[in-house]
Formats: C-alpha cells, structure tokens, sequence
C-alpha cells in the first residue's frame, strides 16, 4: 500500500515520468534506455541498494521488472558503462524542477528563520584510496605505518564535494552539488556551485547564504554580494584583526539574553566593522556566548557537566534589519546539516559509497542519490500520516517500501 502511495505522489506530483525522458546520455543505439537506468538508480537509493553487483540482482526479479516498468535485467557493467556517459545537467536540472515544485507547494516554509530562506554551504568527503584513482582525484600525503610497524608517507586520493542545502528544523533538501577540481581551494568549487544555483534557481529562491569559517575570506564575500545574496558565515581567531576588534567592543551589556535548545544564550552586536582590505566593505560582527550541561555516567553515576561555546560571525549589510538571534539561528542552522542531512546520507543512503571510479559516474550518481533523498523525505513528511505522528521511523518507512516491491505494484513507475 505504501508503495503505491509513493508511485502515485511521485508521479502526479513531480510527474517524474515525463522528467525520466529529459535524462540523455552519450550512448549510441543503447540497448537500455536511459530512462530504465535513471529509474533503477533512484529507487535502488529509495530501497537501500548502492552498489552496481546488488543492483544488478534486484533488477533481475520480476517484482523488481513490474514495479519499475522495464521488463529485462540490468547488468552492473551497463549501470557503470551508462552513468559514465549520463549528461549531468539533465540531471541538475531535473533536481531543479523538483525542489521548485516543492517550494511552490510551500514545502519550505517551516524551514524559514524571521521569514529568511538560508542555503548552507558544506563540503564533505566521497571516497578515498590509497591505490585507486582517476584524473579528478585530490591527493595528499598521509602517514601510515607498514607491515613492519615502521611508519612511511603514502599518497591517498580521494573526491570531496561542496554541498548546496536548504536546512531547516524539520527536513534538509538539497539543491545541488559541485566536485572539487584537483590542486584548487573548497571556495573555487562553491563559487562555482553558486553561479550555477543562480542560473537554474534565479536569485530569489533562497535569501542567505551560511558558510563555515573556511569561507570567511574578502573576494568570497564579495562574489556572494555581487550573486545577490547576504552571507552569514562564521569568525575565528585566525582572522586576527576583525576577531579582535569585535571581541573587544563585545565586552559590554549583550544586545539579547534568552534560553533555547536547552541553552542559555547571550548575544552582542558590533556593527560597521572592517572586515579586510580585500574585501571592501563594512560589516557587522555577532558574538555569541552559550551555557549548557551535559550528562555523562562516570563510575556508575550519571554526573553532570557545564559546558560553554563562543561563536562569532561575520554578517553583510544585506541583513542589517535583521536582529541578533535571527543571525544566531541563522549560523546555527549549519549544526542540522552535520548533524542530520549529512549523518543520514552516510549512515542510511551509503553517500561515501564509490559504484564505479569515473568522474561523471560519481557525479550522476551523487545527483540521482540527492533527489531519491528529496523525494522520499518530501513523501514522509508532507504525506506520511505515521511518520508525522511519530509511530514510524524514516528507515522503517523505506523497509516497509523495499518489502512491498516484493509484491509488485499496479501501477509501473518506469510507464508513462
């Protein structure tokens, strides 16, 4: 019953048979549509099958065939072979059309802070190798100890991507994602997602743009402002000059004392502060000291701890009107990537998992895994009555989809 609920939502909603035809790739006469491949890739993330080999065995069952329209068996080379030629901005694009329909249908606005839509920007870690690479590799020298126990440097390669994301306290979407290119920095790569995200988006789908302190440089803040959006992003000592004089003219009365998320909050306000002599412009500095216990078992005994943090970041003139807890919620709003969308995509959709070492494969299936993850969230918390109602976890919810193929389902995904 589930998922024929799926199928249905998917297709009246994001009416994804007709943006399967929109997927191409540079096969010649291919046996295989590429639309067959695109859809058994999808939902081989919705069902927990990651690699190639087990997805090879799960398009050979007739309940898998009648569930997804296409009536014949893929191999895991055709898979590798295909997505190492898929054309990736179909893919970006079709990512596009989804989440625009999603914040049409106000899918989005429990996610907005003071009525601001903020994108996050994080990079994150695919795969790494101490012998298999490809010409997009990253490499860098690690230290290993041997089979004698004596250590010795080695090179390890690897792929890390910056992830475009709408955060929010109940679902995380994602917008998409670009591959760092070998020998350049994590701000190079996100520059150029958010060109892109501007190009298939426009300017107005998201307000702010939140970063961690990486990001925090002069020409960055520049480029953003020129994009059109304002920037959130964090503080720390190594920005010697600005950290200082904002830490020291902080010191004063906060600007806002309030108790959330089991924290007790104080917040100050510098405003009109040179950031850099790169960067051109004035900006305002909010710092944040934060109160909390935690508990720990020690000896048998459950002990409390007090704890506290300071933060502090850098905020441009676009969010002037903004108080200090919006910037607070704002900055924190990086803590719900890290510490749900990315822990989730690790753990539950395999994001770490490398099907095939080619470049473009990597990227198609990246792209095909995010939307899988958009779709299905999308289809639990906007449609799934027990999930809402807490009687169903997210994973059951996906084992409860996977067990149904087993039946088959009336109405093919793959047809039109």
């Amino acid at each position: 019953m589930r998922l024929r609920q799926f199928s249905a939502y998917v297709r009246k909603v994001f009416h994804l048979h007709r943006l399967a035809g929109r997927i191409t790739d540079s096969r010649c006469d291919p046996a295989i549509p590429t639309s067959a491949i695109w859809f058994s890739l999808l939902f081989g993330a919705v069902f927990k099958t990651p690699s190639f080999l087990q997805l090879q065995s799960e398009t050979r069952r007739k309940a898998w065939q009648n569930t997804l329209g296409y009536a014949k068996p893929i191999s895991d080379d055709a898979l590798a072979y295909a997505t190492a030629r898929m054309h990736l901005e179909p893919l970006r694009a079709t990512l596009a059309t989804t989440n625009k329909l999603l914040k049409r249908n106000k899918a989005f606005v429990r996610n907005q802070i003071s009525g601001l839509l903020a994108l996050n920007l994080d990079a994150n870690e695919h795969f790494k190798s101490r012998s298999r690479c490809c010409p997009q590799c990253l490499q860098r020298q690690i230290r290993i100890k041997n089979d004698l126990g004596q250590e010795e440097e080695v090179t390890e390669y690897y792929h890390k991507e910056v992830y475009a994301q709408l955060s929010g306290s109940e679902w995380n979407t994602l917008l998409d994602v670009e591959p760092l290119r070998p020998g350049e920095e994590e701000r190079a790569a996100a520059l150029r997602l958010l060109g892109r995200l501007r190009r298939l988006y426009g300017v107005r789908f998201f307000d702010v743009v939140v970063a961690d302190a990486w990001y925090a440089k002069g020409p960055f803040l520049n480029a953003v402002s020129a994009l059109g959006w304002a920037l959130v992003v964090v503080l720390k000592q190594e920005d010697y000059d600005v950290y200082q004089e904002a830490w020291a003219l902080s010191q004063g009365k906060p600007a806002e004392e309030f108790r959330q998320d089991g924290r007790e909050v104080r917040l100050w306000e510098v405003g009109y502060l040179t950031f850099s002599k790169s960067c051109g412009r004035a900006v305002r500095v909010v710092r944040a000291e934060e109160k909390w216990t935690e508990f720990k078992v020690v000896g048998g005994k459950k002990k409390s701890v007090p704890k506290q943090s300071n933060w502090l970041w850098v905020v441009t003139e676009e969010l002037d009107g903004y108080g200090c807890r919006t910037i607070w919620n704002l900055g924190h709003g990086r803590w719900r990537i890290e510490n749900n969308a990315f822990n989730v995509l690790t753990k539950h959709w395999h994001l770490r998992h490398c099907a095939h070492h080619d470049p473009t494969s990597i990227l198609a299936c990246l792209l095909i895994t995010l939307l899988a993850f958009n779709l299905f969230h999308a289809f639990a918390l906007l449609n799934g009555k027990l999930y809402r109602q807490g009687k169903i976890t997210l994973q059951e919810l996906r084992l409860q989809l996977y067990r149904a193929v087993e039946h088959g389902l009336l109405l093919p995904l793959f047809s039109g």
